[in-house]
């Protein structure tokens, strides 16, 4: 089931504005995803994985891409389908092995931002894998992040570090902050509520990431026949995260 800050309409219709700050400095993160899958992979097809809001998917459908966007977030995905250029990207409401129809005619397949971290069960993570194998053509690349749990980004989840007030249009003032309430070895689970100044209601949502070390990721992509072809520093979080490229193998899925 997506957390509530995925699933809940009206958080869903504040998302892109929260995620952007009250600077709307905006995601700089997805702008080195679309030069490392348009410019450097030279994608012309791309199936992204938790597509959320479809920030990134309508990024690259305006570079004339053919883009499939997944994710369980119904509300997310409602939220996508309303903006303008939507209509070039395919939709799909579910989980990454979804769009069965259009297995192994992808270029490239996408997970961004923490969309690698939600899968905490290792059997699921092993399926998500498989099926992004399966959507690839041959020769196919995905590309993801996940941060690097030596650098314990979580112990700065706080109210006083995280909490921010954004003006959303038709929303007015709304406020969130993260924090921490639980670290469980490679799980982090923090709550993330929001307060709608305009009426004064509290959405509550939690969530929990998996902080897998570079070592378990990189025996997972082998297990599920991907062959690793290069794990970068995130150019615009350097020292924070790792950005993983594996392409597809002709090798069976273990």
């Amino acid at each position: 089931m997506p957390d509530a800050v995925f699933g809940d309409p009206r958080l869903a219709a504040v998302y892109d504005a929260l995620d952007a700050g009250p600077n709307e400095h905006g995601r700089s993160d997805l702008e080195v995803y679309e030069r490392l899958v348009v410019d450097e992979l030279g994608a012309r097809t791309v199936l992204d994985i938790g597509c959320g809001t479809g920030t990134f998917a309508l990024m690259l459908a305006a570079r004339g891409l053919e883009v499939t966007g997944v994710d369980p977030a119904a509300a997310s995905v409602d939220v996508a389908r309303a903006k303008p250029g939507a209509d070039a990207v395919r939709w799909v409401v579910g989980t990454a092995d979804a769009p069965t129809a259009s297995a192994g005619r992808f270029d490239v397949v996408t997970m961004t931002a923490n969309v690698a971290q939600v899968f905490l069960d290792d059997l699921d993570w092993h399926a998500v894998l498989v099926a992004a194998r399966r959507a690839l053509r041959p020769g196919g690349t995905l590309v993801f992040e996940s941060r690097r749990p030596e650098r314990r980004a979580w112990e700065g989840w706080t109210r006083d570090e995280t909490r921010q007030v954004v003006d959303v249009p038709h929303e007015g003032a709304v406020e969130e902050w993260v924090e921490v309430t639980d670290v469980d070895g490679q799980f982090v689970t923090f709550e993330s509520p929001t307060i709608f100044h305009r009426d004064g209601v509290r959405i509550e949502s939690t969530s929990t990431l998996r902080f897998r070390p570079r070592e378990a990721i990189e025996r997972s992509l082998a297990a599920a026949g991907l062959e690793l072809v290069d794990v970068r520093d995130a150019p615009d979080r350097p020292g924070r995260e790792w950005v993983y490229l594996a392409r597809r193998s002709p090798r069976p899925a273990g």
